[in-house]
Formats: C-alpha cells, structure tokens, sequence
C-alpha cells in the first residue's frame, strides 16, 4: 500500500488489493453495515466497473437476529449496493441461539449462511473485510491462549473451505485508510456496539492496543508478526509432509495406518506433533484434536520408547494410537456407547 495510515484507498491501489481474483466468475461480499465492509463493497464495486470483464459480484448481509437494528442496517447495505447497481440479499440465523460463546456460534453460522448463498448464485468466492488491525487482535487473542505457529499465523489472505474460497484482500490494509475512504465518498456507516462490549475478549484487547502502539507493539509489528509465522508454518508443512512420505515408505503395513516407531521418534518433535495432527485428523471421528492434548501424547510416547518393550495406548480424538514394539498404529476408535454416526 502506497498512501499513510490515514488515506483514502485509491483506485490504483484497489486493482493491486483485488487483482488476483479477476478471473474467479462469481464473488460473494460479506457486508454487514459496518465501515469495513462498506469500504469493501465501494471499492470492489469501482474495481469491477473498471474491468472490461471480470467476476459477478453479489452482497451478502447477515442478520444473526441479535440487536434489534440489525434489520435497519442491513436495509441501508441494500440501498448502497443497489446504488452500486449489486444485487443484495439479507439472510438470517434463526433458531435458538446458544447462553454461551454467542460470538464463535454467531461467527460459523455467518460463514455457514454466507457459503450457502455462494453455492446457490454459482459463487467459488466469499470476500470478506478484515483489516490490519483486525489481524493485530487476533495475533493478541492468539498469543493470550499460547498458540503454536500456525496460530500465531492468524487468518490468510486466502483459506479454501470445502468448495469455497474464502479471500480477505484487506489484511495489510488499515482501518484508518478504509475510514478516509467512506469519508472521502460520503457514505455512512453502522456501529455494532458489541465491538465495544467488555464481556468479549476481541473488544478488550482492542483497548489495549494505544499501550502497546506506545511500546512498539503496534498493528503493523503484530500484522508483521503473524507474516513470519505464516513464513515458518509453511516451511515446517513442506517438512512434515517430506516426513510423511518418508515414514509411508518405511510402513511395511500399508493397509494399516501407521509409522516405524523408532524413525517417527527420531523426529524433531514439532514435525511428530504436527504428522499426528494430521492422522488422528483423518483417523478419528472426532474432529482436529487439541495442539495441547496432542503434545501430552508426544511425550506420554518418548516415554514409552525409552522402556525395554515399549508400550502405550491412549485414545484421542476419536481414534486409537497403539505403540507395540517396533510399530506405532492410529486407527478408529470403536465408536462410544450411544454415538450415532
């Protein structure tokens, strides 16, 4: 990005942010009424009247039915998208909602709305707004739970989710920029007030921020941060994946999945933890298993391996790991009394 942390985003440097997605035929735009997306909708909108052609733009707004002027909003994104010749559509999430963690099942119920209006108009992409600083906040959220690498990563600028691809062009942009840039347009926007709700983390940790600018510690050091360990994260997959293919040789039970014990332990231990992320993943039913129970297990394993006859079997994630002798096996655990699949 070319201009301060207080421009307004040019057009120039709208077909930099949005330019590797012309060819994609159909993109949905997240837009919730807030600046963020606002800005997104404007300045996606005058990339694609620029292009001679270029992908489908559809708007998406999502009413979680959790304030009572979320309708209103979702109105005013409507007459601005239609001013910007977009079709709109307002979907809700209906149904009971949960006493607890509202922010997390709100978030996958939005994606979950959003990837189905995707499908439904022939879309393979969802766009999304999130900026430097909202990048910053989650590297914080990250750090405070003490997350590895891929943790410390944060969001992608672009992240498959089954057959759609969900892009945040934003990332490296910061809200200031996107704040000029509605100002300079004359456009209004909408302000959730739970953004600002002491009962969430998000919220808290942004009150933090001006201390942390002061000490260095700002969204773009934060953003810079979760850059690097993007950096490092790939690196240390193209690694795991050369191990995996290294241990499938070695298998002399193809059939069964499974690793030498000895070369598996002779790992370097983030490369262990991370190829048994990766088939307890595939082996159990119970969804990716927790970095922390899985470290406990690496270690639960060393252990073993140092005895006369190693030995261990632990259940985890809905598989079963077994360490007999000379071979590791992870396989599906037998399905718990009452469990329907």
């Amino acid at each position: 990005m070319s201009g301060t942390d207080d421009d307004a985003v040019s057009a120039t440097e709208a077909r930099g942010l949005f330019g590797d997605w012309k060819a994609a035929p159909a993109i949905v735009l997240a837009v919730s009424g807030g600046p963020d997306s606002l800005a997104l909708m404007w300045l996606v909108a005058r990339w694609r009247k620029a292009l001679k052609r270029g992908p489908s733009l559809s708007v998406v707004t999502v009413d979680h039915g959790l304030r009572a002027e979320a309708a209103r909003e979702a109105r005013a994104v409507k007459r601005l998208a239609t001013s910007l010749d977009l079709p709109h559509r307002t979907l809700r999430w209906r149904g009971d909602k949960p006493a607890s963690g509202i922010q997390a099942a709100a978030r996958q119920a939005r994606y979950r709305l959003l990837a189905d209006a995707a499908r439904r108009t022939g879309a393979t992409h969802i766009m999304t707004a999130h900026t430097r600083d909202d990048q910053a906040e989650t590297v914080l959220m990250r750090l405070s739970r003490g997350s590895g690498i891929a943790g410390l990563a944060a969001m992608s600028r672009q992240t498959a989710r089954d057959d759609i691809v969900l892009v945040r062009p934003l990332l490296d942009v910061p809200k200031a920029r996107l704040l000029a840039t509605l100002a300079k347009a004359r456009i209004d926007f909408a302000t959730d007030p739970s953004n600002a709700d002491p009962r969430f983390a998000r919220p808290r940790l942004r009150e933090l921020m001006p201390l942390l600018a002061a000490e260095g510690c700002d969204a773009r050091s934060l953003a810079r941060l979760a850059s690097r360990a993007a950096r490092a994260d790939a690196a240390l997959e193209r690694m795991t994946d050369g191990a995996e293919r290294y241990l499938e040789f070695l298998n002399a039970e193809p059939r069964r999945r499974g690793f030498d014990a000895a070369a598996f332990t002779a790992l370097p231990a983030e490369i262990r933890i991370r190829l048994l992320m990766r088939v307890l993943s595939s082996q159990g039913y119970e969804g990716p298993p927790q970095l922390g129970k899985v470290e406990t297990l690496v270690t639960a394993l060393e252990s073993a391996m140092s005895e006369a006859v190693p030995r261990l079997k632990q259940t985890l994630a809905g598989a079963v790991v077994t360490l007999g002798g000379e071979r590791l096996v992870i396989a599906p655990a037998p399905p718990r009394r009452g469990r329907t699949c």
